[in-house]
């Protein structure tokens, strides 16, 4: 995995070409080492990513924002219209920026 961090967030990134198994190794990575972090999920080297695949991440997702954070995945395979309400996906990393910026600016305001 590749981790890019700065100051107002962490970018994780797979290597290895297996979205199945980054799924399941954010699933256990995250709550340890990522818990308190804003995360953008760098999923843009899938060019052909299912919507199947994309809800692997749904329930990681969840979770994180439950603790007030930030859970974002860039991907542009997948078409917005098909995507549940429950997960952020944009298709660039500057939009996962700006929605990261949006959600904390919203998180100090109160809502």
């Amino acid at each position: 995995m590749i981790i890019n961090t700065s100051e107002t967030f962490t970018v994780l990134k797979d290597q290895k070409d297996d979205i199945e198994d980054f799924a399941r190794f954010l699933t256990r990575s995250i709550p340890t080492r990522f818990q308190d972090q804003n995360l953008i999920i760098d999923l843009l080297s899938y060019s052909d990513l299912s919507l199947n695949q994309l809800l692997l991440f749904i329930e990681l997702s969840n979770q994180h924002r439950i603790l007030k954070h930030s859970f974002v995945i860039v991907n542009n395979a997948i078409d917005p219209d098909t995507l549940p309400n429950e997960i952020m996906v944009v298709p660039t990393l500057l939009e996962a920026q700006d929605v990261i910026e949006m959600e904390e600016i919203e998180r100090d305001l109160g809502f």
